[in-house]
């Protein structure tokens, strides 16, 4: 052989098969004796024959293997956050048998208005899924339908044409609102998820509340409305850390008018107004309550439990593994809403009186 690398053709020879038989024996695609499969796949072995070239193997079938998974913040502080971990491992489950490779793009490498990664206009890929954030004017969400790419959304706004997977997140909000009221609880602080790609941190006025973007931190706002709550506060964070918690807390809770509750929009923010709680002397729930949301297993908080809504992480994750493997079969899955729950922990308790 004139050379280095052996070729399919090498092998077809080595084993007295056609080019078109020794495929088909590699990619277990229509009919093809046992014996003869053997026989190529012995000759393959001497001839030390890996397999076809991916490279060809794509471009034959218009496939790249590859889900481009657009996050909704900078890969470092998602890697950061169980949340997106534990969502990311189970829809890694799910397409890892289907043959297909996971992309991580960030979502909001640039503020700047109407900015995208580069890897979002130009990577390979079969299926892009955007996690949380997502709203209908998202550049990420315009940049991948141009390039006609089947798209699913998480936690988004419900688009026609794009797969849609959420959780019952508003109505778990309400209900944790709920049971603060009924404990006592009348100045109830919240703290947010970002409103938009330019997250900032600080109280968030008026004029800032009409900028809010990002569709899953209005959803967890409103279920707040629908439980009767008007926040004395509203903290916005810039992302789900437990720092930019701990900054929510040491804000809200200096001063003598100080909330009796805070409710975080996740168990990271609720977790940092906690330690700033510690930090300024007050007893959590004795003085202050805080609830969180995802129900995440925080050992490090102990001897705290969070009060949260839970919701089923991995469960997620899988559910867009599966509209993603509609997506390529040339299906539009339906929209999956899958539910959340109330998670009573040690972190709230009846109002202080004063």
């Amino acid at each position: 052989m004139s050379h280095d690398r052996p070729t399919l053709a090498d092998v077809a020879a080595a084993a007295g098969v056609s080019v078109s038989t020794a495929s088909l024996a590699f990619s277990g695609a229509g009919p093809i004796a046992a014996t003869t499969r053997e026989r190529v796949m012995h000759a393959a072995e001497d001839l030390g024959y890996s397999g076809p070239n991916p490279l060809g193997r794509q471009l034959r079938s218009g496939r790249s293997g590859i889900v481009g998974v657009i996050v909704g913040d900078a890969l470092r502080r998602s890697f950061r956050d169980p949340v997106s971990v534990q969502m990311l491992d189970g829809l890694v489950r799910t397409v890892g048998p289907l043959g297909l490779g996971v992309l991580l793009i960030p979502g909001s490498s640039t503020p700047e208005e109407g900015a995208v990664d580069p890897l979002v206009e130009t990577a390979a890929m079969d299926v892009a899924a955007i996690i949380w954030g997502g709203t209908v004017e998202d550049p990420n969400l315009a940049a991948l339908r141009r390039r006609g790419i089947p798209t699913v959304v998480v936690e988004g706004q419900a688009v026609e044409g794009v797969a849609a997977i959420g959780i019952d997140d508003r109505n778990g909000i309400a209900e944790l609102g709920r049971h603060l009221r009924a404990l006592g609880h009348e100045r109830i602080a919240t703290v947010t998820l970002p409103f938009n790609r330019a997250g900032r941190s600080g109280l968030a006025d008026a004029a800032r509340m009409a900028q809010l973007e990002w569709e899953i931190t209005r959803r967890r706002l409103a279920g707040l409305h629908d439980a009767g709550i008007v926040p004395v506060a509203t903290w916005e964070a810039p992302a789900s850390l437990v720092e930019h918690g701990t900054d929510a807390g040491r804000a809200l809770l200096t001063g003598p008018d100080r909330p009796t509750a805070v409710l975080a929009q996740s168990d990271l923010l609720a977790s940092g107004v906690v330690l700033a709680a510690r930090e300024l002397g007050l007893r959590v729930p004795e003085d202050v309550s805080v609830a969180g949301f995802d129900g995440l297993d925080l050992p490090w908080l102990a001897p705290d439990v969070l009060t949260s809504v839970s919701q089923q992480l991995a469960d997620k994750g899988a559910a867009v593994g599966h509209a993603i493997e509609a997506l390529i079969d040339g299906r539009m899955p339906d929209p999956v809403t899958l539910p959340v729950a109330l998670r009573l922990g040690t972190t709230t308790g009846p109002a202080p009186q004063h």
